[in-house]
């Protein structure tokens, strides 16, 4: 990391209306983040965690939104872009994040030209244009060049060894062990690589490779799985019809032998109908009783990434941009019209409907997308996920998102904006982790991992430093990194690009103490599914054992809170007037809404299974003032 510029004597703001809670200290720009060094911190919060790569007030650069300059005496703003020459002296520097932050820095005391400068240097570092130009490179560069000893060029290896020829394949599918149990389920175990010329023939029934390069299928794992039926020759010319070359590939199969299979739109009108015939007859051979092919096409199903990209704006603007005094009496009718828990609620109801189809009817399932990289990795994952208890652990989570998001070529480096280029981004990512919360509120034993687990996953995607979510495929991560070796005179070996952390390795950025967090006390690690005849299902309790568990989680919560502030009154509210998925309640839930005055809330109601998530999970968390709780709750009653 190498320091860029910095100004002393700042002020940040950390409140709108008065400046009696704002922190001096200097405000630092590096080529990874922004940070705020001040000799009189804010204290650790009880239930919070701290990040080892990022400070309190840290803002990683991929993690800028916007920036705005300024000058209280000329009366004058302006948004910087990169490469921009400032003509004026900036008094203010305003930072709007992507995680919903609204950063305040003031320069009074500053030296008006160190000011300028840092705030070119950030409007600069924070956009760049170029895929190299991002931390992760610098990073792993020097790594390498510091890695003289073979022993360091093993452990660089080690750190990230999902991204190996057989890593890939191993953390795909979890372990071999649940691989051989699914090659047994099914005949769809003809693993090729992406070069479309499958190894081992028509026939087989094993996992193997093929020779070649994987550049003329760019947007395709280099091994998947495909009907082993299919002979080589088929995959060869089927490839070129389909948008993109992804050809149809397995992701999961159920007890019962039926197939969850992805495929991109066949984009040859002509063939179309002989390519779709041929593919569902490989896939209805690969079936114990040859039960027949459902088709789902996602593209007229749900709503696109436009759509959701629309729904997260409004939802900003109501949470971040829009004053509380002036929505506070409809925030809850405000939220439901930015339809982001419409979109939610549409791709938890078509899952469980594609559940239905695999569990009880027994027929084999193929998503249809244009491109098959966005809304299939959505729907895809809640499929699993409901039916799947080992997806619903820690690890079996981060194999079913390495598989379905990053190995099949879901684009992070568009989505996520990370080389500024609006038009792409679009939270699709952030979607899948809220309907995963959505599953969570009800059926709370059955997860592993908490709501703090899914707001840190989020969190690292906004992270430069990680190869996880930096690429929009495995091909360009290879691509990306052989070309940056080259340039930097990086022996790589026989090592397929440079070998970036992993965001899997938590121990990267929090303790293992802090880990504890992500984990779900109440998990109980039943193997009943989430989902059950299409509609999400509840974890069954009887009267004493849940008022048993309620009392543990009211001892649980005492116990890490002071006790003082639980000496509120309890009130019963009725659930949101959000529409649900045809699912059953789940039992009362304890909710704690801390105000600004350290006083405590106790509400017991029943939320539905697209109550909004925690501001956690949104990263902006929301402020209910004392005076603001009776017209909050009167609004929530009332609904």
């Amino acid at each position: 990391e190498i320091v860029v510029n910095e100004v002393n004597f700042v002020r940040k703001c950390i409140a709108s209306d008065t400046s009696q809670y704002d922190l001096w200290g200097k405000l630092i720009c590096s080529n990874f983040r922004i940070s705020f060094i001040t000799d009189n911190p804010v204290p650790l919060q009880k239930f919070h965690y701290r990040n080892l790569l990022l400070g309190e007030h840290d803002v990683p650069l991929t993690c800028i939104e916007q920036i705005v300059t300024v000058n209280d005496h000329k009366r004058k703003q302006k948004v910087l872009g990169p490469n921009q020459k400032l003509k004026f002296n900036p008094t203010e520097l305003i930072i709007y994040c992507k995680d919903f932050r609204i950063v305040r820095f003031r320069f009074d005391e500053s030296g008006p030209e160190s000011a300028k400068k840092v705030c070119l240097a950030i409007a600069h570092y924070s956009q760049p244009t170029d895929l190299q130009l991002l931390f992760a490179f610098e990073y792993v560069g020097k790594k390498y060049h510091n890695s003289e000893t073979i022993q360091s060029r093993v452990q660089t290896h080690e750190f990230c060894t999902m991204f190996s020829k057989y890593s890939e394949l191993h953390y795909a599918f979890g372990d071999v062990l649940r691989l051989d149990m699914f090659c047994q389920r099914t005949n769809l175990v003809n693993a090729s690589k992406a070069n479309g010329v499958p190894s081992g023939g028509g026939g087989g029934g094993g996992i193997g490779a093929g020779g070649g390069s994987s550049q003329k299928t760019p947007l395709l794992p280099e091994y998947f799985v495909v009907p082993s039926s299919l002979a080589d020759q088929d995959l060869k010319i089927f490839s070129h019809s389909f948008v993109g070359r992804r050809m149809p590939f397995w992701c999961w199969s159920h007890s019962n032998g039926s197939a969850l299979v992805r495929t991109a739109l066949i984009k040859d009108v002509l063939q179309q109908r002989k390519i779709d015939q041929r593919i569902c007859n490989a896939i209805t051979k690969s079936h114990p009783q040859r039960s027949d092919v459902y088709k789902s096409d996602l593209d007229k199903t749900l709503p696109n990434i436009q759509e959701i990209q629309a729904a997260f704006v409004k939802l900003k603007q109501l949470c971040v941009n829009e004053p509380f005094e002036e929505t506070e009496e409809k925030w809850l009718s405000s939220l439901e019209n930015t339809r982001w828990l419409e979109y939610v609620r549409a791709f938890l109801k078509h899952s469980a409907e594609l559940v239905y189809m695999l569990e009880s009817k027994r027929l084999s399932v193929v998503l249809q997308e244009e491109e098959g990289r966005d809304l299939s990795c959505i729907v895809a994952s809640l499929v699993q996920v409901m039916l799947d208890p080992y997806f619903r652990t820690i690890t079996g989570f981060q194999s079913l998102i390495q598989k379905e998001w990053v190995m099949a070529g879901y684009p992070f480096l568009d989505r996520c904006n990370h080389l500024k280029r609006p038009e792409k981004e679009a939270p699709v990512f952030l979607l899948f982790l809220d309907a995963t919360w959505q599953l969570q509120e009800q059926c709370p034993a059955a997860f592993e991992f908490s709501e703090t687990y899914l707001a840190v996953l989020h969190d690292s995607t906004r992270v430069a430093l990680f190869g996880t979510f930096l690429f929009n495929s495995p091909h360009q991560r290879v691509q990306q990194s052989t070309e940056f070796a080259i340039s930097k005179n990086i022996q790589l070996g026989d090592e397929k690009g440079l070998k970036f952390p992993s965001v899997w390795d938590w121990s990267l950025q929090f303790t293992a103490k802090d880990c504890t967090l992500f984990h779900n006390p109440f998990y109980i690690g039943k193997s009943t599914p989430c989902v059950q005849n299409g509609s999400v299902k509840s974890f069954k309790r009887t009267k004493v054992s849940y008022r048993n568990a309620l009392t543990i989680k009211t001892l649980y919560l005492l116990t890490h809170n002071q006790k003082h502030l639980f000496q509120n009154r309890v009130l019963k509210v009725q659930s949101l007037p959000m529409t649900a998925l045809p699912v059953q309640m789940t039992p009362p839930r304890l909710f704690v809404l801390l105000s600004e005055a350290h006083t405590a809330l106790v509400v017991i109601s029943r939320v539905s299974s697209c109550s909004p998530a925690p501001r956690a999970l949104l990263l902006k968390p929301l402020q209910l003032h004392s005076k603001r709780n009776a017209s909050f709750l009167k609004e929530w009653n009332h609904q």
